[in-house]
């Protein structure tokens, strides 16, 4: 039986790439000094893997900063602000991040950002040089670079980068045979293209595409590779007709391609999908021409049976019942019991993976240290889940590790009745769900009645988003604090400190509602986390996100609770500064429970429900410290739709229901506010409009308030902030351009129902930036009120 893998962390054990990228980026390191890190990198892997078990070591699963994007630079698909005579690895980066308009072609600034997630932008971009976008590689957080197919654009093979990784890797496993190249498959990489600035349509390129393809596979053919795997993740969507017909057509031509001349053996497809079932296009999956077929036997476990009994027992079949997606340990004994049918249908044709690449899990579970040992032992990173898979290959090939098997069968048993994980008291309190009412004593019309004159807020009030910029100090005064370097009252002191600084800058521009910056808050996950029991944190177990941007989810392993107030003690401070309305900061139960590990033993709907009664407990301290103004953050709420589109109704359910169970129990002069960034709104605003916050806040300047189209076409009845500057750039807007952007929202949305604020929290900004801009957003609020109050005297 075949033992393969679909794909392995890249980042290095100690986020090597990382450090080497960042080094490279401020010119601090050769380009030859940083491939030399990437071939260490990738030949440790490749060992690991080859000590692992693994027959086919993947190839063309490194990059340096997306493999997505290497495919656009294999294929040729380089915007024109970015092509050069000849291509090399700069125009990849400028892709990636942008490129200052006083820059040579080798000179790139970086362009992209996440929610307080981002790299240090250093230059201002111009319109021609901006970075591609960047979206969530499906349901994951990884982030992959968009592919731009402009009027002229012309596939051809450009960046050769992939055969000199095959030739590695064909010599670290001494065979040829004994590699498997990784390609994004060609109606993915189609699909989830962008036109920019044309109308041609995306399906009328694929032969010009497959033209290339197949020029791609005749290079592998040509050193020696057996097996291609083409991941075409898409065809766990709900495709159109179009779309399917255009995988059918892709796989004639591409089967035609892989053939090779009676001296060589064909070269072989393995079709690759993985993160959800097939559905409706599990027969067309099961009938193209390929060789072999990957399905992801966990996310898509409700379909595996009916993809045993129809795919082909003439193909290869591989099933990942490894998780690729999560740290918990795999039960191989059950995984063995899911695919002895399989077995005696496929025979070897029957392969074992991961359920996708372990790109998406920290990389060694061996270097922790601090985990708590019970913890550990439920757990498995990257090198731990070959070891699953090989025990499970083994087992299947009737060459049973019996005390390894016992080992996991133990730990898989104490997990289901481990104390560690099971509380019986948070248990009671979800049995009693039931009685939590899910609305507002009163609706928004009444609330808003007793809330405007309690605030006393003039028209289009200015608010921040929450953060203020993390300063190297505020950073250093953690870390002491952290290391023991530092006693609680003297970090106390230093936090305080911080907090008045923000709350003087805020009386001197004149903000009309403000936030303490959250100088104690490392992230705005990780800080609930470690306040919550239920929660666990890695000292390594870093993911890539982007490029050099690497994150260390929160583990959710148990039953979530709040042992004691979060962040009631510093609001009431930061109150106690001012005698303007002092906003309470949380981040909400739906973007915890997205940008964490969850526990695997219950629904994500259980999970998010036990961190809603968690922050339910700390809006309800907050409103009786005598915060009655508090920001629930949901940024990951749109980006946790189920990939099927049928399944959506379902999530947001619950996760609407999350949120209301957040903040159901205030009274009707507290105001609850909630922030959503860089989100779709229009597949989510009814959603949105039941969450019945009295004050939404959103991005909408880097779309010049187009995305909030969506809240007008729907006639969102609530107050909305709709961003007036982008808090990513260094650029300092002016006064201005932010009058000319909440004009464009007041033609459409009553001025009262109006605020004015950044796009986003000012975590990442310097205060050089951030002051000036805020004095500019004050300024054109009072612009705005001026010009209203002489609107309403002429009339």
């Amino acid at each position: 039986m075949t033992l393969h893998n679909l794909g392995y962390p890249r980042i290095g054990d100690k986020r090597e790439l990382k450090f080497a990228l960042e080094t490279y980026w401020k010119g601090e390191q050769s380009e030859a000094e940083l491939a030399a890190v990437a071939k260490e990198i990738r030949r440790r892997n490749w060992q690991t893997q080859l000590d692992a078990g693994v027959n086919l070591l993947p190839a063309n699963d490194f990059a340096y900063y997306d493999q997505f994007l290497n495919m656009s630079t294999l294929l040729g698909v380089i915007p024109k602000r970015f092509r050069q005579e000849h291509y090399d690895l700069e125009v990849a980066f400028c892709m990636a991040r942008g490129r200052a308009p006083s820059d040579d072609a080798a000179a790139c600034c970086a362009g992209h950002a996440g929610h307080e997630h981002s790299e240090p932008v250093s230059k201002t971009t111009s319109k021609a040089d901006y970075a591609g976008a960047m979206k969530k590689w499906f349901d994951t957080n990884y982030h992959y670079i968009v592919p731009e197919l402009e009027d002229d654009t012309a596939f051809a093979l450009t960046d050769t980068r992939l055969f000199d990784e095959v030739a590695e890797a064909v010599e670290m496993a001494g065979l040829a045979k004994n590699v498997k190249p990784v390609l994004v498959g060609p109606v993915t990489y189609l699909y989830l293209a962008e036109n920019k600035g044309t109308a041609i349509p995306k399906l009328s390129r694929l032969p010009e595409l497959l033209a290339v393809y197949g020029e791609i596979l005749q290079r592998l053919a040509d050193q020696g590779i057996e097996w291609v795997q083409i991941d075409e993740p898409i065809l766990v969507l709900e495709l159109a007709d179009e779309w399917q017909q255009a995988f059918q057509q892709t796989y004639d031509v591409l089967s035609q391609s892989s053939r090779q001349p009676s001296s060589q053996a064909p070269l072989k497809l393995l079709l690759a999908t993985y993160f959800e079932t097939l559905g409706d296009n599990l027969s067309l999956a099961c009938d193209l021409p390929v060789a072999g077929l990957h399905y992801d036997g966990l996310r898509g476990a409700k379909q595996l049976n009916d993809v045993v009994a129809q795919y082909p027992a003439d193909k290869v079949l591989s099933i990942g019942l490894v998780d690729g997606r999560n740290i918990w340990k795999a039960d191989v004994t059950g995984a063995i019991a899911h695919l002895q049918d399989a077995k005696a249908k496929f025979g070897d044709n029957l392969w074992v993976a991961p359920s996708c690449s372990l790109l998406h899990v920290p990389v060694n579970l061996e270097v922790e240290e601090k985990l708590n040992p019970e913890l550990k032992n439920y757990l498995a990173f990257a090198k731990q889940k070959l070891a699953e898979i090989k025990l499970l290959a083994d087992a299947l090939n009737g060459q049973v590790d019996e005390k390894a098997l016992a080992a996991n069968a133990q730990a898989i048993a104490d997990k289901q009745q481990s104390k560690l994980i099971h509380d019986a008291d948070v248990q009671a309190r979800i049995a009693k769900l039931d009685q939590v009412a899910l609305d507002r004593a009163a609706p928004y019309a009444e609330r808003t009645a007793v809330q405007k004159p309690k605030f006393d807020l003039p028209l289009f009030p200015t608010t921040t988003i929450g953060s203020f910029p993390q300063t190297q100090a505020i950073r250093q005064t953690r870390l002491k604090f952290k290391k023991g370097e530092m006693s609680e009252a003297q970090y106390i002191d230093a936090m305080q400190a911080e907090i008045r600084d923000v709350c003087e800058r805020q009386e001197r521009i004149g903000i009309d509602v403000f936030v303490h910056g959250e100088p104690e808050r490392n992230d705005m996950v990780e800080y609930f986390g470690e306040q919550l029991d239920g929660f666990a944190f890695t000292q390594f177990g870093w993911v890539q996100s982007y490029g050099s941007r690497c994150v260390k989810p929160p583990i959710i392993f148990g039953d979530v609770s709040r042992p004691k107030p979060m962040t009631v003690f510093w609001s009431q401070y930061a109150q106690s500064q001012t005698d303007k309305t002092m906003k309470g900061m949380l981040t909400g139960a739906v973007t915890v429970l997205q940008w964490s590990f969850v526990r695997n033993d219950q629904t994500r709907e259980a999970t998010c429900n036990q961190i809603a009664l968690a922050l339910r407990d700390e809006v309800l301290d907050l409103e009786t410290a005598g915060i009655h103004m508090i920001q629930i953050d949901e940024a990951a709420l749109r980006e946790g739709l189920p990939l099927k589109k049928s399944d959506w109704a379902e999530y947001l359910r619950w996760a609407v229901n999350s949120f209301r169970m957040t903040t159901s129990g205030v009274q009707n002069d507290t105001q609850i506010h909630t922030h959503m960034c860089y989100s779709e709104f229009n597949d989510i605003i009814e959603a949105v409009a039941k969450m019945d916050a009295d004050v939404i806040t959103i991005e909408t300047s880097k779309s010049q308030m187009k995305l909030l189209d969506a809240f007008v076409d729907f006639q969102y009845p609530n107050e909305i902030g709709p961003g007036v500057y982008d808090i990513h750039s260094p650029n300092i807007p002016t006064v201005e351009q932010m009058v000319d952007l909440i004009q464009k929202a007041a033609e459409n949305i009553p001025a009262e129902r109006l605020w004015v604020n950044p796009d986003c929290g000012l975590k990442t900004r310097g205060w050089q930036e951030t002051e000036p801009a805020l004095t500019n957003m004050v300024e054109a609020a009072k612009v705005l009120r001026k010009q209203f109050a002489e609107q309403v005297k002429s009339a």
